[in-house]
């Protein structure tokens, strides 16, 4: 069926025909055909602002004040001048297009930081759903932490993190979850991870990961914590039984003497902190000793095998941290430990990273990699749309190119394992360490298409309306 390409027909086709279903989308970006931003506009006037990125749905640009106290949320106006005839090149636009005000209305301004505090500049999640907006403040960092019961030496802690909960429609804010005396990774999204309504936080410090649920009333919900403990009554249990050994039986303790229970019985009580490993950890170690044990059939080869797989490197495995989380499903976790040196790092490539597979319902270790095997590269190169989604009910996930639905992207990316397979094993290695490093990173930093992802085009006020052209053609929702 032939259909004209012009503007006034396909508006009118809209109008008297329905789209087939899964294509609406698809049929309204064949507008952006007819309107093509085609002019760029350099030194605009800017304000003294820090511009983070636009929401998911373009709806609204995401700013912050120079003193890092304030969030400052503008909406797009979007399409504001344009010229009538062919030659578009010698139109000569107004002098006021060169400024801010003119593609953009100011909301409102928040205060979210306190005097101590500051606004985690590159952190911010959002509810596509609600419009809700997630946002960080902190304290500065301390780099040399006192020694406490259970945290990670090496690892610098916050006296304070905030985490802010937005409706982005009127900057009311609906809750706060505060973390005393931790460290979480904020910079681009690495320590938290946004799934639906699930939001996983990775603490660094006390290798903990908290597991919240965002109501449509606004609330933030603490769902479990995962970490020291695994199931929610492990912590009553283990107290219980430290109890039982401490005290054996009443009857007989009080026919001691005072001075044998207060020196005997007192300083004999065990110490869970120094007896056990983490509740993650024991499942962690579980699930590659039996793995290993089931290897070998006969017993004299798997006491063997089981000395050289896992004995041997039992320290090394007893010292694995936990360095990223993020949301397979909403069952599922998929957790990154690593050595205490590229905990707090940004690019941890060149340190020996594990994969592990966690289901929060069963408390089980289901799975684990490390980042060189070729069977972990291969479900990567399938399934890469489960790495990084976000969200599968999300609509913008359906227009994502990747090398799992993009024969182009899959066939590129062979061409690159293929040199590198050709060449050293060590540039291969540093291949697959190099694409599983991205795999915990939150989708709001792997999509640059249609946002506005930095500050840095517009620090210098110059190219932001060059930026933005790339947000119209796919935020933009005139039509």
């Amino acid at each position: 069926m032939f259909r004209r390409s012009n503007i006034a027909a396909r508006i009118f086709q809209r109008q008297i025909y329905t789209p087939a279903p899964g294509t609406s989308v698809h049929c309204a970006r064949r507008f952006y055909e007819n309107l093509v931003p085609s002019c760029t506009i350099f030194d605009v006037e800017c304000p003294d602002q820090s511009f983070c990125k636009f929401t998911d749905d373009g709806q609204y640009l995401i700013c912050f004040s120079r003193n890092q106290q304030d969030l400052i949320v503008y909406r797009p106006t979007w399409l504001s001048f344009s010229c009538k005839g062919e030659d578009c090149d010698a139109f000569d636009l107004p002098p006021k297009a060169k400024r801010f005000e003119s593609f953009f209305t100011q909301l409102y301004s928040v205060s979210l930081a306190s005097s101590n505090a500051l606004i985690c500049k590159d952190f911010f999640l959002y509810m596509e759903g609600n419009h809700y907006g997630i946002f960080a403040t902190s304290t500065a960092p301390i780099h040399e932490p006192p020694a406490a019961g259970g945290a990670i030496q090496g690892i610098p802690y916050i006296e304070k993190i905030t985490f802010h909960l937005i409706r982005l429609e009127d900057g009311l804010v609906l809750d706060e979850k505060i973390l005393l005396n931790d460290f979480v990774n904020l910079t681009h999204n690495m320590g938290v991870f946004l799934y639906d309504d699930l939001l996983a936080i990775v603490s660094l410090h006390n290798q903990t990961i908290h597991i919240l649920q965002i109501r449509d009333s606004g609330n933030l919900v603490n769902v479990r914590t995962i970490g020291e403990f695994c199931h929610e009554d492990d912590e009553l249990f283990l107290n219980s039984n430290a109890q039982c050994l401490a005290f054996p039986d009443k009857s007989k303790l009080h026919r001691l003497p005072g001075n044998n229970v207060q020196n005997g019985l007192q300083h004999s009580q065990p110490n869970l902190e120094d007896s056990f490993l983490t509740g993650i950890k024991q499942r962690l170690l579980s699930f590659i000793f039996q793995g290993i044990w089931n290897e070998e059939k006969d017993h004299t080869l798997r006491v063997q095998c089981l000395k050289k797989k896992f004995y041997y490197h039992f320290r090394d495995y007893a010292e694995l941290i936990i360095w990223r989380v993020q949301f397979l499903d909403r069952h599922h976790l998929l957790i990154k430990f690593g050595s205490v040196d590229g905990g707090v790092l940004r690019n941890a490539d060149h340190h020996p990273a594990f994969f592990a597979v966690y289901n929060m319902e069963t408390t089980d270790i289901i799975a684990f990699y490390q980042n060189s095997p070729e069977e972990l590269y291969l479900l990567f190169e399938q399934f890469c749309d489960h790495f990084h989604a976000a969200s599968r009910n999300s609509l913008s996930m359906n227009f994502v190119s990747s090398h799992s639905n993009n024969i182009h992207a899959l066939e590129k990316l062979r061409c690159v394992k293929n040199k590198a397979s050709s060449s050293s094993q060590g540039m291969r290695t540093s291949l697959i360490c190099g694409s599983f490093g991205h795999m915990s990173v939150a989708l709001s930093h792997n999509l640059i298409s249609h946002h506005l992802r930095t500050s840095a085009v517009c620090e210098e006020n110059a190219g932001l309306f060059f930026a933005l052209q790339l947000s119209v053609t796919e935020s933009f929702s005139l039509f």
